[in-house]
């Protein structure tokens, strides 16, 4: 084999009923054997001794035309939403591909130390220049071999309020972007909101693609475009392929209401994002005290079967100063913020980071037996709680079947500080 991990332990998702250790086998980009006791040679092994091994973290939602550009041309002063819309129309003429490009690749080598292998990129189609579309279409080409990007026609001024957006949309879909996206609360009318969300499906059934849609990140109880957004999905045959990004909306309705949308979500099968970093940030900034924090309604979605994943959505960017591309971090604020931290909560969370975002992304192969992709991620813990706990070092990451990432344990016993692994490729730059 061309690599064998030895006494791994599984997060409970994958583990297939058992609580023992095991090895795991990878020839070829795949893992081919998963058992107690692997009789088997490898041209490498690495000993977990007991820590976590799981398949790579997810981020389904994230805008990596914006990343790394805080402070350009300036700084939010706000710190809101609209702020942050306004600041980056500014920021958009002075955009160069060049600078795109380069500051796309330097996250794409945070995520990977940090075990993200898979990232939703939305990318913003309202500049009929559709530079950053490019710039990302060649990132997304040049990561390939170890990361998958997928890209989200994303119209950020409103595909009805911005001219030309729709057919900057579907130019940008001809480039090699991969999924619809919309902004039905940033319409200038819920009537037009509502337009957009019929259109968009609608154009999306017609070219077999996905959706995910900015929906109702608002404080507004009565911004109901995921109402609009299921009903589409079942009227279209879209069940499956629909995503709901936010959803913040959700987090001020009044409970009648949602008894009766989580069944309608449920029933379409829309899967749901929320980003606990950034909608605790700018949501409830008009308030005074008490002060609503804005996250979607995590646990009772999941309690009703809806599928639920957690999103980074920005980093160094015109909405948010911070982050880095840890998802466990984002795990970690999500579990605080819907005090789900009971221990079959403290799984979902960790599930919301790995699992939930793989199958909205429609990623094949992907897990932790004979067949899978070999993409994993060794962590410094030894399950899921305690690597969000700790916000575990990543000792190792493994995309294709090749360790791209490590981390030596002496230092990742101080990890605490938060320093980054080493990367030890540069594959995008050649």
């Amino acid at each position: 084999m061309d690599l064998i991990i030895r006494r791994a332990m599984l997060p409970p998702r994958f583990a297939r009923q058992t609580r023992h250790a095991v090895d795991i086998g990878i020839e070829a980009g795949r893992i081919v054997a998963v058992e107690a006791r692997l009789a088997a040679v490898a041209r490498e092994e690495i000993d977990a001794a007991g820590s976590l091994v799981t398949p790579p973290f997810v981020d389904p939602h994230f805008h990596m035309d914006a990343t790394l550009s805080y402070g350009l041309p300036r700084v939010n002063a706000s710190g809101t939403l609209l702020e942050g819309i306004a600041l980056w129309g500014e920021l958009k003429p002075q955009l160069t591909q060049e600078a795109l490009i380069e500051r796309a690749l330097q996250y794409c080598d945070w995520a990977v130390a940090r075990g993200l292998l898979a990232i939703r990129s939305h990318v913003d189609v309202c500049d009929p220049r559709l530079l950053a579309v490019e710039a990302l279409v060649e990132v997304k080409r040049r990561v390939a071999p170890y990361l998958d990007l997928q890209l989200v026609a994303f119209p950020q001024d409103g595909v009805l309020r911005s001219p030309g957006a729709f057919e900057n949309l579907k130019r940008a879909i001809a480039l090699g972007v991969d999924v619809v996206g919309g902004i039905p609360h940033f319409e200038r009318t819920m009537a037009d909101g509502a337009q957009s969300v019929r259109m968009l499906c609608e154009y999306a059934a017609e070219q077999g693609l996905r959706v995910d849609m900015h929906c109702d990140e608002s404080d507004d109880p009565l911004s109901r475009h995921i109402e609009t957004l299921a009903a589409e999905t079942l009227r279209l045959g879209l069940q499956g392929r629909v995503t709901g990004s936010h959803l913040t909306s959700m987090h001020s309705m009044d409970n009648y209401y949602v008894s009766k949308l989580l069944p309608l979500m449920r029933e379409s099968g829309v899967s749901a994002i929320a980003n606990p970093l950034i909608n605790i940030t700018l949501q409830g900034r008009s308030d005074t005290y008490p002060k609503r924090r804005g996250m979607t309604r995590v646990p009772e979605m999941m309690a009703a079967g809806i599928n639920v994943a957690f999103g980074h959505d920005c980093v160094m960017d015109p909405w948010y100063s911070l982050g880095s591309g840890d998802m466990l971090e984002v795990a970690h604020m999500g579990l605080h913020v819907a005090q789900m931290t009971g221990v079959e909560g403290m799984h979902a969370c960790f599930d919301a980071v790995t699992a939930n975002g793989a199958r909205i992304l429609g990623l094949q192969d992907y897990g932790v037996a004979p067949g899978c992709a070999a993409n994993l991620v060794l962590l410094d813990a030894r399950d899921p709680v305690e690597a969000i706990r700790l916000r575990a070092a990543r000792l190792a990451v493994i995309s294709r079947g090749k360790v791209v990432s490590r981390a030596p344990a002496a230092r990742a016993a101080l990890s605490l500080e938060g320093r980054p692994a080493e990367v030890d490729f540069k594959l995008h730059r050649d």
